[in-house]
């Protein structure tokens, strides 16, 4: 009988974490929660540490990971083992991809600061163009 006591329905769990109903119920549709049981009427009901994976799993998006990302950290978890070698590794992953964005994007600030330096070259009519300035290559 404790261990019914230790359950709370899916609104505690949703008020708790700051996490919307909707979203836990999705979460437990795509195998990243489980309910551990329900109750007579149909509410699932979830033990207390489902607060803290719920937590990680919100941690875990806000560093850009993924959902299947998610699952897979968490399916390591579950098996008993610590994820933390394989978060380590996508997070890497995530670090030379954000590098490689900057990169481009430092790119097209060059190429857009260039453009607005032209802009005072604008001819005052062209034939077929529309604006010369970025019609150019």
């Amino acid at each position: 009988m404790l261990v019914q006591e230790q359950l709370q329905q899916i609104g505690t769990i949703a008020k708790e974490s700051g996490i919307p109903i909707k979203t836990i119920r999705y979460y437990e549709e795509v195998g990243l929660i489980k309910a551990s049981s329900r109750t007579e009427g149909g509410f699932r009901l979830f033990n207390a540490d489902i607060i803290e994976r719920l937590h990680f799993i919100k941690r875990s998006q806000s560093l850009g990971l993924s959902l299947t990302e998610i699952r897979e950290f968490l399916d390591v978890h579950d098996r008993g083992n610590l994820p933390c070698q394989h978060i380590k590794a996508k997070l890497l992953d995530k670090l030379a991809a954000i590098e490689a964005q900057i990169q481009h994007l430092l790119v097209f600030k060059s190429e857009l600061e260039e453009l607005i330096s032209d802009w005072e070259k604008v001819p005052v009519q062209t034939e077929n163009k529309i604006c010369p300035i970025i019609e150019r290559n």
